[in-house]
């Protein structure tokens, strides 16, 4: 570490009553817009020393700056562990042995975090995980680029790596230091594109006055003013976060004073408690998201019709999105994108066999990824098991409710859906409010007591949605439902599109029950067939066997 670094940062921590190293994360993420003007100026025809300016400046935040020396040997473990993996391992095997090589490299890591429980140190964990996300998406498109190319989706065609990457590409893109410690992650073909410029090739025939502007002999559109942007905004975000944060902590919601507010204050509370947490992970994205712009990394083409310049390449959150969603599916979808897109199209349909539909074996796998990929904590997973059944009811009230306020054909809105809407915005934001508390707050013992200061209001609201839909008000739903929209036919369950996780949280739980039953009915029938002495079993051994196929429990 550099002398005398910490000494710069410790009065501006005594005055927000910021850690010293929360100051300095926060400094590198602004240290990396002056250096990525810097990198964009390097000459686009070579590349060599894009790589070692990228390298240069990581290997600064991470011993200069915070004095990691663990931490980098984690990081080259686990790059150099990954590049040898997918150069010397051939076959369909060879990216689940990488995924299972960083997902434990990374458990190591997150156990030793949780022995520390210092939230205030900065650590390599945080930037081990956006590499496990891009190292392991790399062993897929390794193993997409040896493969015949009409077996593969537009996507995987897209991110295919053809031609293994150099040792000092590698590092450029495990290194990309804008993105180090927060993200986002990319794939690797977005980063060969950026080196060799290729991304920012114009289509042709396109009208040269809508060519984004570019400054002397750059491939690399102007993109000085949507940096400045993000960083703008991000600084507000961080801003807001310290205001609010001092106010709403999780101190005080375990405190006694706590107990002193009405039921309505102290649901209000902890609703703010999640706002406020969320604002720092607002700026810190968006400044990161900024750097890579300024890059030119975040570049994601231009309207041929205006001329706009699209730099939401590498979008991570979507604020407006999450704060005014109306469900949990739109909630989710707008927190976290890139971990979104990486759980998506390497776990979820990853596992799911060629020539089939994901199912619940996709969607635990998932969800389990999801869970160990955050770490340990007891609180990640209070979390994900009530978010899992929160989706269960949203997709419910989704299905049987919401139509009521649709006009027969489900075209239109009725007068009435503008209050559907509010209801549904506010049921939302304070279920998922309540439901992420332990994401903050970690330790179970503490996660259920503030649940319990506001009577597991989150809790029973869900219990009682899930009892209402077992009960026969679904088939009076269902039947009005027929009888109000007729002639138009009310979609089936078995219509719907099956949507993947969101951030690893199965959309429709009990589509994935239904499912791993009939594959269990399936199972057994296919060895009657074949002459097998196997019994159909009782109601007791289903429910086993079910639970042993997803790998939950059911009460």
């Amino acid at each position: 570490m550099l002398p005398f670094i910490d000494q710069v940062f410790s009065y501006p921590a005594q005055l927000t009553g910021a850690s010293v190293d929360e100051l300095k994360l926060i400094g590198s993420f602004l240290f990396s817009y002056p250096l990525a003007a810097l990198l964009k100026r390097i000459p686009d025809a070579q590349p060599w020393k894009k790589n070692a300016f990228i390298i240069g400046v990581s290997l600064f935040y991470i011993v200069g700056l915070f004095d990691l020396w663990d931490g980098l040997r984690t990081i080259l473990y686990s790059a150099a562990g990954t590049y040898a993996i997918a150069y010397y391992v051939d076959g369909s095997l060879m990216p689940w042995i990488g995924f299972i090589f960083l997902m434990g490299h990374m458990s190591i890591n997150h156990i030793y975090r949780q022995i520390a429980d210092d939230a205030q140190v900065v650590d390599i964990t945080g930037a081990q995980m956006v590499m496990v996300m891009k190292l392991s998406s790399f062993c897929w498109n390794i193993h997409d680029g040896r493969l015949p190319q009409e077996g593969l989706s537009d996507a995987q065609k897209y991110s295919a790596i053809t031609q293994f990457p150099s040792i000092a590409d590698y590092l450029g893109y495990v290194l990309f230091f804008p993105s180090l410690f927060a993200g986002p992650s990319f794939e690797y073909v977005d980063y060969r594109r950026w080196l060799d410029t290729t991304l920012f090739d114009i289509p042709p025939d396109t009208d040269p006055s809508k060519v984004p502007p570019t400054r002397k002999k750059r491939k690399i559109p102007r993109s000085g003013t949507p940096a400045v942007k993000k960083l703008v905004v991000g600084l507000v975000w961080i801003f807001v976060f310290l205001q609010l944060g001092g106010r709403f902590t999780t101190e005080f919601v375990l405190s006694d004073k706590f107990l002193e507010f009405g039921f309505l204050r102290r649901v209000f509370t902890v609703y703010m408690l999640g706002f406020a947490t969320r604002f720092k992970y607002y700026g810190v994205w968006s400044l990161t998201e900024g750097a890579c712009i300024l890059s030119g990394m975040g570049y994601n083409g231009f309207d041929n019709k205006t001329g706009k310049v699209f730099w939401n390449r590498l979008e991570n959150v979507d604020p407006w999105g999450l704060e005014t969603a109306q469900n949990s599916h739109a909630y989710l979808g707008s927190w976290n994108k890139n971990t979104n897109h990486w759980l998506r199209n390497y776990i979820y349909l990853r596992v799911t066999p060629k020539g089939k539909k994901p199912g619940f074996r996709a969607s635990m796998a998932t969800f389990a990824t999801s869970a160990l990929w955050h770490g340990f904590y007891p609180g990640y997973y209070l979390t994900f098991v009530l978010g899992s059944f929160i989706q269960t009811v949203a997709k419910n009230f989704r299905r049987y409710v919401r139509p009521f306020f649709l006009t027969p054909d489900g075209a239109h809105p009725m007068p009435y859906k503008r209050y559907y809407d509010i209801a549904s915005w506010l049921v939302t934001q304070l279920t998922l409010g309540f439901a992420v508390l332990p994401f903050i707050i970690l330790s179970f013992n503490d996660s259920i007591a503030v649940w319990s200061r506001v009577y597991f209001y989150g809790i029973i609201n869900v219990v009682v949605s899930l009892v209402v839909f077992a009960s026969p008000a679904k088939a009076y739903l269902l039947g009005r439902l027929k009888r109000r929209n007729r002639p138009h036919a009310t979609r089936t369950v078995s219509q719907e599109t099956v949507r993947p996780p969101t951030l690893g949280l199965p959309n429709d739980p009990e589509r994935d029950f239904d499912e791993a039953v009939q594959e269990v009915m399936a199972e057994i029938e296919s060895r009657r067939r074949r002459g097998s002495t196997v019994n159909m079993p009782s109601g007791e051994e289903l429910k086993i066997a079910v639970e042993q196929k997803i790998g939950r429990k059911f009460n």
